[in-house]
């Protein structure tokens, strides 16, 4: 029975070759269903293989999870087989996790480590640890026990120091990395993560370095997580250029390989042909043999490619080339498909940039990124009108880590819109971002505050300052992050102050106090930068000069060394200007005022232009200087005339209405099914970007008021 079992698994291979995945089902399913007994390891080795073409192949996570099941029942009869026992338990793992069953993912995950522990010291037997623990740490992290996921990627990381296996320990400290930036419980901790990571990297050979792609991406990324977290931009930009120059040296190779594929192809038909003449045939061959090589040099499997009964990637087939591997068998780690992480490259590019005004290589890296998704959803059966309730579970987590970075990326285009006045782009953009999660609420239910924050910046650019601070406000109430809490009621203080009446001033200084007096309290200085930014202008609408001046001083100072936020440090300046000449410094307040107009011209930034122009305009009056006043005065009103079409085309859009009500997004939650793994905790490191748009007080509907420091009347409370 051995020989029909071998040539039926041997059948099953070509048809799997071929493509016909039913065809080798119904091969090996003829195994485990002949009325004439095979030995239990043959039908335990087939119902793996049967599963494994499922994962592999298809969404029939439940069917592949059956035939696991019954090969567990098996191998309890037999005593040894620990290689079979360790492969069921993986892919049963893996099966439960894709259905979002995590109880009894642990629970057959503490069987594979029973197992590995009673089972000696062998290499394999501590790689299989390795894996079990590994799978273990992230079925913790979807429960949010953070601690105990640490405690078993630490279990790995022993293990892989035993063995003396670099490229292993790397993907445990990495992966502890990733676990302390996602919880972030002390600076010390994350710092010693980091520094353990640099440790471990140095310490892989350069040529062994040079193979591991997947962990220098890996690595690279949580690095610059780490360094935008502590808003240490400057050290986070050379971790940005070492991956965008690898990402590009991939795409480079990948794109020669597709060339050479092609000739080699074209030489193929070439020699198909029976006329050919014996001398070109002998050079034929010998250029296909040439090419053959130049292939087989490039595309030499790593030290983890090993083929076995681990599927990388459920449901959706790819090449080696397609896959950045972390960890060697039986790990087989992969944190996201290679398109995902050259899509989180682009917007790490993008994060970079748009601060700085680089809005040509902002857009170009959108667009890309956006193609790229839109081909990866289709693939996952999301084409236009698909709503999360029609999709497969098994798909769920991997739709949930691309429609997740289609948020980031929108969420900057809306951003960079807002900053250069082309406020219908930025309607749209932001109408894409509702629709998204509309049809995908529970994946994208984080996104929802996000949604909420980027309506309120739209309605205050547009003028519409109250119902700003309704978004705003809401925005607050839908997120745990104290950070973005604290970005939100800075947000909304501003949009108070704007408004101007005294009942506004007094919500705006409730707002800000709680956050000024736990400023320091967080991690980096986006917040302590932008509520200094709204206490200083709050002061100065108390006609508290002095004060204010050294509130926004020591503001644009933290901005400049550790932001490099442009809008947010003319913002900055204009204010100051603005108080120089209030105080009679008149070369300061024209020195500072310069500054900042060439900096709102770099932006695009046509509100922070008027506001900066009309405080010049008061300069030069004030100096006699006519010829400037008037000259000034002329642009002054040439941009407040292209401002006011813009928002004449915002206002009457089909959007406006519908972006700035007063009312929440309607959704319909998905009912009876569990997605706790849809937020995609593989991509939970926090990419939100508070200060993404400034903390933008320059509309011309405002300034005026922003000029008016004679507010006496109202009050001088202090925080």
């Amino acid at each position: 029975m051995e020989a029909v079992a071998e040539g039926l698994w041997r059948l099953a291979d070509y048809h799997e070759k071929q493509g016909e995945l039913g065809k080798a089902i119904k091969c090996l399913e003829a195994i485990c269903q002949s009325p004439v007994s095979f030995f239990p390891v043959v039908e335990v080795k087939t119902r793996l293989r049967i599963a494994t073409l499922l994962l592999t192949h298809s969404h029939s996570v439940n069917h592949a999870k059956s035939h696991l099941e019954r090969s567990q029942l098996l191998l309890k009869s037999i005593p040894s087989c620990f290689e079979l026992k360790c492969r069921a338990y993986s892919l049963l793992s893996q099966c439960y996790h894709l259905v979002g069953a995590i109880p009894p993912q642990k629970q057959i995950l503490h069987k594979g480590l029973d197992l590995t522990n009673s089972a000696g010291h062998e290499l394999s037997v501590k790689l299989w640890s390795c894996n079990f623990n590994s799978q273990l740490a992230n079925a913790l992290i979807i429960e949010g026990d953070y601690q105990n996921s640490i405690s078993a990627l630490e279990s790995g990381y022993i293990f892989s120091v035993e063995i003396c296996y670099p490229e292993l320990q790397m993907f445990f400290a990495t992966s502890i990395l990733h676990v302390h930036l996602m919880q972030w419980y002390d600076d010390n901790s994350v710092e010693q993560a980091v520094n353990k990571c640099d440790e471990v990297w140095e310490s892989i050979e350069p040529e062994k370095r040079q193979q591991c792609v997947g962990l220098l991406f890996y690595n690279e990324l949580l690095h610059i997580f780490y360094r935008l977290r502590i808003c240490d931009y400057k050290n986070a930009a050379q971790h940005l250029d070492k991956l965008d120059a690898a990402m590009k040296a991939d795409l480079q190779q990948a794109q020669y390989i597709e060339d050479l594929t092609k000739e080699m192809n074209a030489l193929n038909q070439s020699l198909s042909r029976s006329d050919l003449h014996y001398k070109d045939r002998l050079a034929l061959t010998e250029k296909h043999a040439q090419l053959q090589e130049q292939l087989r040099s490039m595309t030499r499997p790593t030290s983890s490619s090993k083929e076995s009964l681990e599927p990388g990637h459920f449901g959706n087939v790819r090449t080696s080339r397609d896959k950045l591997e972390l960890a060697p068998y039986p790990i087989d780690g992969e944190w996201l498909p290679k398109s995902a992480v050259y899509v989180l490259v682009d917007l790490m590019v993008v994060i970079f940039s748009r601060p700085k005004g680089l809005f040509k290589e902002c857009t170009k890296r959108i667009l890309s990124g956006m193609l790229t998704i839109q081909e990866e959803l289709v693939k996952l059966g999301i084409a236009d009108g698909v709503r999360e309730v029609s999709l497969q579970h098994s798909a769920i987590w991997m739709a949930g880590v691309y429609l997740m970075l289609l948020m980031q990326l929108l969420e900057n285009k809306v951003a960079i819109e807002l900053t250069r006045s082309e406020f219908v782009e930025a309607q749209e953009a932001l109408v894409q971002m509702k629709n998204w999660f509309s049809r995908f609420p529970t994946i994208l239910q984080a996104c929802e505050s996000m949604i909420e924050m980027l309506r309120g910046q739209y309605a205050h650019y547009v003028g519409c300052y109250h119902e700003a601070t309704f978004h705003y406000i809401e925005a607050a109430k839908l997120t745990e992050s104290k950070s973005i809490q604290a970005m939100c009621q800075v947000y909304a203080a501003v949009s108070y102050i704007c408004i101007g009446d005294a009942e506004s001033s007094t919500l705006a200084l409730d707002l800000i106090g709680p956050v000024y007096r736990m400023m320091d309290s967080f991690v980096g200085v986006r917040e302590k930068t932008s509520v200094l930014f709204a206490y200083g202008l709050l002061l100065m609408k108390q006609h508290d000069l002095q004060e204010a001046r050294n509130r926004l001083a020591k503001g644009l100072q933290l901005t400049h060394n550790h932001l490099g936020n442009l809008q947010l440090v003319a913002q900055y300046l204009t204010i100051l200007g603005s108080l120089a000449l209030a105080l009679h410094d008149t070369v300061q307040a024209r020195e500072i005022l310069r500054s900042s107009l060439t900096l709102a011209k770099k932006l695009y930034d046509i509100p922070t232009q008027i506001w900066v122009l009309s405080v010049l305009t008061t300069l030069y009056q004030e100096l006699g200087e006519k010829g400037n006043e008037m000259e000034n005065a002329e642009y002054q009103c040439k941009k407040a005339d292209d401002l006011q079409r813009r928002l004449v085309d915002a206002h009457s859009s089909i959007h406006h209405i519908e972006l700035i009500d007063k009312v929440r997004i309607e959704i319909q939650q998905l009912k009876g099914v569990d997605i706790k793994r849809a937020g995609s905790p593989s991509l939970g490191v926090d990419l939100d970007i508070p200060e993404s748009i400034g903390v933008s007080v320059s509309l011309p509907t405002s300034s005026s008021k922003l000029m008016d420091i004679d507010t006496g009347r109202r009050g001088k409370r202090k925080i």
